[in-house]
């Protein structure tokens, strides 16, 4: 075992989160720490502690490139530029690699071009190519001017991909060989290259032109006697992605063949690239980040350390938004005043009602939005997926409706308010499983996505739709 590897094996994952954890709390259980760091004028009572701060930049050096993103996340925007300008110059890229888009805008806020440019260049061509992404024109153009010619038509080519493609994330290092040498000859090849790129689980037969015609496994390569042909062991038919398609297909393509690589060819069916799964699974990350926000209401982008002005700016719609449901469910409340003036009990047993419709609302949102970015939802089976919410709420209404009712009864010795009660549960509780497949749906058809704002609006459709109908019934059947 080489040093490299022992110490690697010494500083295992226990002691890395330890460190992690340790930089937190110096950062955060004293802010005279960070002022100290940013050489910044402290309060005239505060003592800035050198021996926390040595201690900082001991952790900061040994940590990987991951885990220092992983601490910057968790920082407010003072104390996140503060361990930002303990990074070395070196590293710096590889940390912005690792962290959120919106943890990086936030970093790179004060950093000067020439500062930007020098954290950029020690990457790799790939990873130059998806921080290029996000820079201003000028300084993307300064960022091309530096690159050899090969690598800035590369970059050129991505930047010209929608960003939720393939086409920008794939990777541009593959290793092709001819399908008419022997397994021997790969072999020697594979060797006096002395190193294959990450996530390398095959690699790609192509003609002399780059057309694709095969891929052959290392496993093929290791297992099959080294006089065997490539011809005669590749896979002719193997699964790939053309650079417009859409990263999240592909993502579940990989989910559904365990792939670790893919090819990624272009029109006329030469090989450009390859998709790895370590892209897959950023894909996959952000996404289910996205969708959680946006199930809320809230934007993409959000960082939970933003300033509070701009947190405001990001919510306010959706809060706007909520503020007219809640008028609209209170305008619905105020049509029935003589009903609740007449029989008190409606007013605390109300909330009840629109609580539980809210709560199956979700429920069901969650599962046709799950469905429907699986693309489990097709014409035939529509049907089927609202017959069988329907269902569902049917059966929870009659039981925990008669619940309900059973215990309002024994509250108020009142058998009519129970009945009520049990009625408007089970019909509040079958709109918002019909509703809950709808809005999804309907938000698809508007060219929406499904996700966005599903729980304010379900809210607002089972609160008012709650409120009308109890207390209907109640005028209905109590007055």
């Amino acid at each position: 075992m080489s040093v490299t590897t022992k110490s690697a094996a010494k500083y295992g994952t226990k002691q890395r989160e330890q460190d992690r954890a340790r930089i937190l709390q110096i950062l955060l259980t004293n802010k005279a720490v960070a002022t100290g760091i940013l050489d910044k004028t402290p309060q005239p009572d505060a003592h800035t502690p050198e021996q926390d701060i040595a201690e900082i930049v001991k952790l900061v050096a040994r940590l990987p490139a991951a885990d220092l993103a992983d601490v910057l996340e968790a920082l407010p925007s003072d104390e996140r530029h503060a361990l930002w300008s303990l990074v070395r110059e070196d590293q710096r890229g590889k940390v912005l690699i690792e962290a959120s888009e919106t943890v990086w805008d936030d970093l790179i806020e004060d950093m000067s071009d020439k500062a930007l440019l020098n954290t950029i260049r020690p990457l790799d061509i790939d990873d130059q190519i998806y921080l290029a992404q996000y820079l201003p024109r000028d300084l993307m153009g300064r960022l091309l001017a530096t690159l050899p010619q090969e690598q800035r038509a590369r970059v050129r080519q991505v930047l010209h991909y929608e960003k939720h493609s393939v086409g920008a994330i794939m990777d541009f290092e593959v290793i092709t060989v001819r399908a008419d040498v022997t397994l021997a000859v790969v072999q020697r090849f594979l060797r006096l290259r002395g190193k294959v790129p990450q996530n390398t689980d095959k690699v790609f037969v192509t003609t002399r032109d780059k057309t694709l015609i095969g891929e052959l496994g290392l496993t093929s390569i290791l297992l099959h006697a080294p006089q065997t042909r490539v011809l005669e062991v590749m896979d002719d038919n193997p699964t790939c992605f053309a650079p417009e398609d859409n990263d999240e297909v592909a993502a579940r393509t990989f989910e559904r063949d365990d792939l670790v690589s893919a090819a990624v060819i272009d029109s006329s069916g030469k090989l450009i690239g390859r998709l790895t799964i370590d892209e897959i699974v950023d894909v996959v990350y952000e996404e289910t980040d996205n969708d959680l926000r946006r199930m809320g209401g809230l934007s993409a982008e959000e960082d939970v350390f933003a300033p509070v002005s701009k947190a405001v700016k990001a919510r306010w719609a959706w809060l706007a938004l909520n503020l007219c449901t809640a008028f609209v469910a209170s305008r619905v409340i105020g049509l029935f005043e003589h009903t609740i003036s007449q029989l008190v009990a409606l007013a605390s047993l109300m909330p009840i009602v629109a609580g539980i419709g809210g709560n199956t609302g979700n429920q069901t949102i969650t599962m046709i939005v799950r469905a429907l970015a699986l693309q489990h939802i097709q014409p035939g089976n529509f049907s089927f997926l609202v017959l069988r919410e329907l269902g569902v709420a049917l059966i929870n209404g009659i039981v925990w409706g008669g619940v309900m009712g059973g215990v309002t009864w024994l509250l108020y010795d009142d058998l009519a308010l129970g009945g009520v009660m049990t009625l408007a549960m089970i019909l509040n509780l079958l709109v918002a499983s019909l509703m809950g497949v709808l809005i999804p749906i309907f938000m698809i058809r508007m060219g929406k996505d499904p996700a966005v704002g599903s729980s304010v609006m379900i809210t607002a459709v089972t609160d008012t739709g709650g409120f009308f109908i109890f207390l209907g019934l109640a005028t209905i059947f109590l007055l």
